[in-house]
């Protein structure tokens, strides 16, 4: 029977980026997102915040995901990501069992108008799990994301 465990949101952060480094040279960090969810209530529409937690690391020696977090993101910041879910268990100091599920971000694309100038001409980031050949953090979510610079493009690089 196959699996798949696969989330893509658009969103908002809702509290800055805190990061933790590990003793190997690894890093994680973790914010909170926002997306909505619109429903019909009464004949008006009406968005109903989600919550979600979300850990973004530095996996293996060109990994970068986590710093890029630390870097590019704040508070407001809207985003878009992808990346799978995992169930986080534990007991509580007193004795209860805790769980949450959170997303583990494997891909990040900035979706606000402004761009840093350290971001310009790079269609903001995003990063690929594990080492996909490409050129390491840029690429666009499915369908292209229309954010490229495309002050460079003539019309004989169109392909129509």
């Amino acid at each position: 029977m196959a699996n798949l465990n696969k989330v893509m949101f658009i969103g908002r952060l809702t509290r800055d980026v805190e990061s933790r480094a590990f003793s190997n040279g690894g890093k994680v960090a973790k914010f909170g997102f926002a997306v909505n969810n619109r429903a019909r209530k009464d004949g008006q529409w009406v968005d109903e915040p989600v919550f979600l937690n979300v850990e973004a690391f530095n996996r293996g020696e060109s990994g970068t995901l986590a710093d890029r977090c630390e870097r590019f993101l704040r508070k407001g910041s809207q985003c878009y990501i992808e990346g799978h879910l995992v169930l986080d268990q534990w007991t509580a100091q007193n004795g209860e069992k805790r769980s949450q599920i959170k997303v583990v971000m494997e891909r990040l694309e900035l979706l606000d108008g402004r761009q840093s100038e350290e971001t310009k001409g790079s269609g903001g980031f995003s990063r690929g799990a594990g080492g996909s050949g490409r050129d390491e953090g840029y690429d666009s979510p499915p369908g292209g994301s229309g954010f490229e610079d495309r002050s460079s493009v003539s019309d004989s690089d169109l392909p129509f």
